[in-house]
């Protein structure tokens, strides 16, 4: 068998492990599983058949209607939101045949809904903006949006509540508990299922447990909170990205290492070439000193990434061959830590994993 260049092993075990620690962050709630962007890079039809399959779950969540039809193809069977919606009115017919929710997040929805000659039931979610200024219909509409919407012969009985946080990531942050304060004001007294807790807001903040809570980013183990460790959080790596050792090069004191020689050997040392790059998805901004982990030992970069390979210091390391293992993140090298070396965030690396790296879930 030919070895991968580059390889990202996916573990069921993890997915299912912080799946089940989401519910317990939240057991009075039901728990909606976000596996938009092909579930973070994970691919989302194989996250959705297995939380279906051990019924860890009860319902997904993604961004786009392609998407939501993708899973349907692939059998998928629980509730499926789709947080973007309706764009077209001809979508209607797609979301009754196909049983998906719909989130109302814009006026030119409900004008759809009311202008439908389809007679159906179709679950609607009316998005409220309490503060993100993204999607979501303001507060002083909600009244009269929400009788529009009660009025429409296409929309089923309940309609559910759900809104979205800005800052959840921050314990400290004033504006998730102001957000959450609008959304409950605005609701008032109206019956239905109502959520608005996120990842982070599933962990941090416990007064925005509703009905239903979204997981994404604590599903696939990384930390959702700022400053904390998903170790701590009790989160587990699901996607760890591996590559090789592909050479081991002898420097002498002064040597430029890579493009713009923007690293010089500070001393004679020894340099691993690894087998890769921003080709295959790791963060070309990750700066020296970017950790790495080689047979157990860590190890650092040295110099810039290129497209198909990076360059790693071994000082302190020893016994390192040709064909050993890399940890580029996973296991004992956390994605938020690469994140922050890059100065990104562990959404960009997870969704950056090129077609080119061979994929395998374990």
């Amino acid at each position: 068998m030919i070895l991968a260049a580059a390889i990202v092993e996916f573990s069921t075990a993890a997915l299912l492990h912080n799946a089940r620690t989401a519910r317990e962050y939240a057991p009075n709630s039901k728990l909606i599983a976000v596996i938009k962007a092909n579930a973070y890079g994970h691919g989302a039809v194989q996250v959705a058949r297995i939380l279906e399959a051990e019924a860890e779950v009860d319902a997904f969540a993604v961004a786009r209607l392609d998407e939501a039809l993708s899973l349907r193809d692939a059998g998928i069977k629980k509730k499926i939101l789709v947080l973007q919606g309706f764009t077209q009115i001809e979508e209607l017919t797609i979301f009754h045949e196909h049983q998906l929710d719909a989130v109302v997040h814009s006026e030119y929805q409900i004008e759809y809904l009311e202008n439908s000659q389809i007679n159906a039931s179709l679950s609607v979610w009316l998005k409220i903006d309490t503060g993100m200024n993204r999607l979501g219909v303001q507060p002083a509409q909600f009244k009269l949006l929400l009788t529009r919407l009660r009025e429409c012969r296409s929309v089923a009985d309940e309609v559910k509540f759900m809104t979205h946080f800005a800052n959840a990531d921050d314990r400290q942050d004033r504006k998730t508990q102001q957000q959450e304060s609008c959304f409950i004001e605005t609701i008032n007294d109206e019956t239905g299922q109502k959520s608005a807790a996120n990842s982070a807001a599933i962990i941090a903040f416990p007064v925005a447990h509703y009905d239903w809570n979204r997981a994404g980013l604590m599903l696939y183990g990384a930390s959702p909170i700022l400053d904390e460790s998903a170790q701590v959080l009790g989160l587990k790596p699901v996607m760890n990205f591996y590559a090789r050792v592909i050479a081991v090069q002898q420097l002498q004191k002064g040597d430029a290492v890579g493009y713009g020689g923007s690293w010089i050997a500070p001393k004679n040392m020894c340099l691993a070439v690894v087998s890769a790059g921003y080709g295959d998805g790791y963060p070309r901004a990750a700066k020296s000193g970017t950790p790495v982990i080689i047979n157990n030992q860590q190890a650092s970069l040295a110099g810039r990434v290129s497209m198909d390979m990076l360059t790693v210091d071994l000082t302190g390391c020893n016994d390192i061959n040709i064909g050993d293992k890399v940890t580029l993140w996973g296991d004992g090298l956390p994605i938020n830590e690469i994140a922050q070396s890059a100065g990104t965030i562990p959404y960009t690396l997870m969704c950056g994993i090129t077609a080119r790296v061979r994929r395998v879930w374990l």
